[in-house]
């Protein structure tokens, strides 16, 4: 089990740095953006916290983006809560399906090794490589802050990496479960599941009917807006995200171990 779960972690190394890298070089660059923008910012500020729904769907409502605790939450919040969605769709979804897709399994599955000795290696190299692209993304936001002198809400912010962490492994979740029902590596798919989460959440905050359902989504618990502004988290939607994540991940063990591979 120990020699797949290095293959794996091997494998997916370069979606791992490209990602984090990516997203956490993005953030970083919004951070330092906001020493210059930090005039206007204040003129803006009224403005954006009075334009109804926009306001209420990104969080300027409660945050002032005039502050670099509340530029850091509407901004950098949002590009790290759908960068991470994304990237946690993309490992999750082929991992299992790669096997089958690409004729791998016809030499894996003949080792003296179980199936479900397979799932959990597998299962163990997504949440490593979660788990290392918050702590790499982590690590460039805060030198953001240190490059500008300002003192970081530290609080806030271990509480958003943390909950970023979770909502991912939710959304990873999900798609391993797929990535056991399907024999083809279904990207498209992954990727749509973590854009529409995305857009439910901004939807749900917008439509006042759907408000008091936020909790089925898993960014309603991540909510960077909500978390530096100090509310605090829904226990339904973290009972549902946990709910969320042992389904299916039990699921995926279930269906993989039982169905029948192609050769």
């Amino acid at each position: 089990m120990k020699i797949i779960y290095l293959k794996e972690m091997k494998m997916n190394i370069k979606n791992l740095l490209i990602w984090s890298i990516s997203v956490g070089a993005i953030g970083f660059a919004c951070i330092l953006l906001y020493q210059s923008m930090q005039g206007d910012m204040e003129e803006m500020a009224d403005a954006f916290s009075n334009m109804g729904a926009f306001s209420d769907a990104f969080g300027m409502s409660t945050l002032s983006i005039a502050t670099l605790k509340g530029y850091f939450a509407t901004e950098v919040g949002t590009v790290h809560g759908l960068g991470s969605a994304m990237f946690a769709a993309i490992i999750s979804i082929g991992i299992l399906s790669r096997e089958e897709e690409n004729h791998t399994g016809e030499f894996l599955y003949a080792l003296p090794v179980s199936r479900t000795k397979v799932i959990t290696a597998k299962g163990l190299c997504i949440i490593s490589m979660l788990a290392l692209f918050t702590v790499i993304c982590a690590i460039w936001y805060i030198i953001g802050f240190i490059a500008l002198g300002e003192e970081m809400p530290v609080s806030e912010f271990m509480a958003f990496m943390a909950r970023q962490f979770i909502m991912n492994l939710e959304i990873g979740a999900i798609a391993f479960c797929i990535s056991a029902v399907s024999s083809k590596n279904q990207m498209g798919l992954g990727l749509g599941i973590s854009l529409m989460f995305y857009v439910y959440d901004l939807i749900g905050r917008v439509v006042p009917d759907l408000k008091d359902y936020l909790f089925i989504g898993p960014f309603s618990y991540a909510n960077a807006s909500e978390i530096f502004s100090g509310i605090k988290p829904s226990v339904s939607a973290f009972i549902t995200g946990i709910v969320i994540i042992i389904f299916t991940s039990a699921a995926a063990y279930f269906i993989y171990s039982k169905r029948d591979l192609a050769s």
